[in-house]
């Protein structure tokens, strides 16, 4: 067995594909988002300006968010001492899970390491301890999302992205007597769509489903609070369990759920992912809770993110760019092909000073890997312009689609 050829093989598989990823080397200018500094091939930094970062609020840079982390950092010091239940919950640990239970209307909340664990964590947990347990997942679902089905053992089944009438058939054909969940994304990043809560909450009412909604790229983004669209929708009481991260909108690190008191116990007694994970360093929950506190009360940062990107689809629109219609602060650009994506966003970084990072496969499916732009409050109309016009400059010489 050549262990060595096996594994080559397997990079040489994604070069071969066009997916191979490139990590950029960087490092971002305190105060200063969007811009950056670039270390990968050059001699020394290299100014960038940033657009595909998911801090979206440029919150991880605001001086109250840093006032906090260091203000906490010289009050108890940098780790956490293990887990929760070896070291103890810090208090600042119980100020933010109030604050996150508030923020949805829910009675408590748990804090995960990342948004990815808390959803793998939360989703198996839950189906395991519900005997017989079906699990219906929208087919666009992230990947975190679907490792803790697959690692519950359930039955699962897929229903067609945002499709109520496939969700319904396939409810109706599951033994009345099953338990249920319907588990769904609030915001889908890739193609900025948003799912009708509402009326999935209306089939989970009709056939004594629970559910499960991920708001990892709406939480602080919408509502008049920041907690989300089933806050903005004013469903967040109808849904069981919502997610969400600390490491988008709200800049810092971490992932939670907020549910009733009783399923955030089974969750924080059952989860090993939870259990045996060292909590998040207190200095990091303390700029998480300044963070959610601000946009509790500020939607100064979300009125600017939501006209930013208004104006970045409307200019890529006006340049024969071929912006995917989106109703959301996501702004994709399709492309269509990994190696024409990747070799666009090279070009950018290159010689414009642009970074996006490409999306291929098996983020989104073959044949439609896209370019992702995130403009937030502090990207200026000069910045969208210069990146317009160096768009266009590109699909001119690679001699790309334009838009019909």
């Amino acid at each position: 067995m050549d262990y060595g050829k096996i594994f080559t093989d397997a990079i040489d598989r994604l070069h071969s594909e066009g997916r191979y990823r490139v990590f950029i080397d960087i490092l971002r200018n305190k105060g200063a988002f969007p811009n950056a500094r670039c270390f990968a091939g050059h001699n020394g930094p290299k100014p960038i300006t940033v657009w595909c970062s998911n801090d979206y609020l440029a919150m991880g840079q605001h001086p109250d968010v840093i006032a906090a982390m260091e203000e906490a950092l010289h009050d108890v010091g940098a780790g956490s001492g293990g887990t929760r239940n070896i070291g103890g919950n810090t208090h600042y640990h119980i100020d933010l899970e109030a604050e996150l239970a508030d923020l949805h209307g829910k009675e408590g909340a748990l804090l995960f390491t990342s948004g990815y664990i808390s959803n793998e964590a939360t989703l198996a947990t839950l189906a395991k301890i519900l005997p017989g347990c079906i699990i219906f997942s929208d087919e666009l679902n992230h990947a975190s999302m679907i490792a803790g089905i697959r690692n519950s053992g359930c039955e699962k089944r897929i229903w067609r992205h945002n499709d109520l009438a496939h969700l319904e058939q396939m409810l109706s054909e599951a033994d009345p007597a099953a338990p249920k969940l319907i588990a769904f994304e609030s915001v889908y990043s890739m193609d900025g769509d948003i799912a009708p809560i509402a009326e999935i909450c209306d089939l989970a009412d009709k056939y004594n489903a629970l559910t499960y909604c991920d708001e990892v790229h709406a939480v602080g983004m919408y509502g008049a609070r920041g907690g989300g669209i089933t806050e903005r929708d004013e469903v967040a009481d109808r849904v069981t369990i919502i997610e969400g991260t600390l490491g988008k909108a709200f800049g810092v690190m971490g992932g939670y759920i907020a549910a009733d008191t009783v399923i955030i116990d089974v969750i924080r007694s059952y989860a090993p992912g939870f259990i045996f994970t060292t909590s998040l360093s207190p200095v990091l929950v303390a700029g998480v809770l300044a963070s959610v506190r601000h946009l509790k009360a500020s939607s100064v940062e979300r009125d600017a993110q939501q006209a930013a990107a208004a104006r970045l689809k409307q200019m890529f629109a006006d340049a024969g760019l071929p912006v995917m219609n989106t109703v959301t602060h996501i702004v994709p650009l399709m492309v269509g092909d990994p190696v024409k994506a990747k070799k666009i966003s090279d070009i950018l970084l290159a010689e414009y000073g642009v970074y996006v990072q490409p999306i291929n496969f098996p983020t989104v499916p073959r044949g439609t890997e896209r370019l992702r732009f995130t403009p937030g409050p502090a990207h200026s109309e000069e910045m969208m312009q210069e990146l317009t016009d160096a768009l266009s400059e590109i699909w001119g010489r690679l001699e790309l689609r334009k838009a019909a």
